[in-house]
């Protein structure tokens, strides 16, 4: 007279475990492998670095014109989708503009003096000097000074352009100068070594002072005369990520590649030397 109320009790039992399964599966969250909103990318060893996207600001020495226009290509190439935008300028004038609030996430400045600026500002923590340049007469390819040596830069009658002398290449200039106790009266002070440059290819001055590696970039548009090494002088380039850069992940890895092996290959062949 009990067993159908023991198959009832059973029954019941066994509707309250399967239940109690569903209620299990249902409670079960996304894998912590696919966390929700995620933009990082895991590395061999298991840790996470920033994904590099959108587009990376480039506040450049006008001298590394054609070496970063070559990076930035590569840059893009290993990072598609990615956008590199160059900004080339003189220096002083650029760590000006960083101060002054101007967005940008990368500045590779021709001086340490400049970038200890934008430092001292708090627009960077920290610099890398990544390349060193020395000077370089530049002349027409007639040679219509007919210049053979610094000294000549201080003779009567001789047509000269100089960078500003608050720009790195005046700087180094005068630096030069200093060394070979000559004193040169330039017809005209530029805004930078490539406006510098410009000149002479014009053929509007009969020399200029630039960089060795402007003078191999201009191929035979210019005729390079070398400074004796006791006599010349050089700069040091350093490079930041910057603290308000709005693309900080793709800061930093445009500073990595240009450090890299492959980023110094490109400023190598263009004739920078090491720092």
């Amino acid at each position: 007279m009990y067993r159908p109320r023991t198959v009832a009790v059973v029954a019941l039992a066994a509707v309250a475990l399967s239940l109690a399964g569903c209620s299990s599966i249902k409670k079960s969250g996304p894998s912590s492998a696919n966390p929700p909103g995620g933009s990082s990318t895991a590395s061999a060893g298991g840790s996470t670095t920033p994904a590099v996207s959108g587009t990376v600001t480039v506040f450049a020495a006008a001298s590394l014109t054609g070496t970063f226009k070559t990076l930035a290509k590569q840059f893009e190439a290993a990072h598609p989708g990615v956008s590199v935008k160059l900004n080339f300028g003189a220096s002083s004038t650029l760590a000006q503009q960083i101060d002054q609030g101007a967005p940008a996430d990368v500045f590779a400045s021709a001086s340490p003096k400049n970038m200890q600026q934008v430092i001292d500002a708090g627009g960077a923590s920290a610099s890398t000097n990544f390349v060193k340049n020395i000077l370089e007469i530049a002349v027409p390819p007639s040679n219509p000074g007919h210049i053979t040596a610094l000294a000549d830069l201080a003779k009567s009658g001789i047509k000269i352009a100089l960078c500003q002398p608050q720009v790195p290449c005046g700087v180094v200039a005068a630096r030069v100068f200093s060394n070979a106790k000559i004193t040169v009266k330039p017809v005209t002070l530029e805004q930078d070594v490539k406006s510098t440059l410009t000149k002479v290819e014009l053929n509007e001055v009969d020399a200029g002072m630039v960089y060795v590696t402007d003078v191999r970039a201009a191929g035979s548009k210019v005729k390079g005369i070398p400074i004796p090494a006791n006599l010349n002088a050089s700069t040091e380039y350093p490079i930041a990520a910057l603290r308000k850069a709005g693309n900080s992940a793709g800061a930093q890895a445009f500073v990595a590649y240009v450090l890299s092996p492959a980023g110094q290959a490109v400023l190598t062949a263009a004739g920078f030397e090491q720092p």
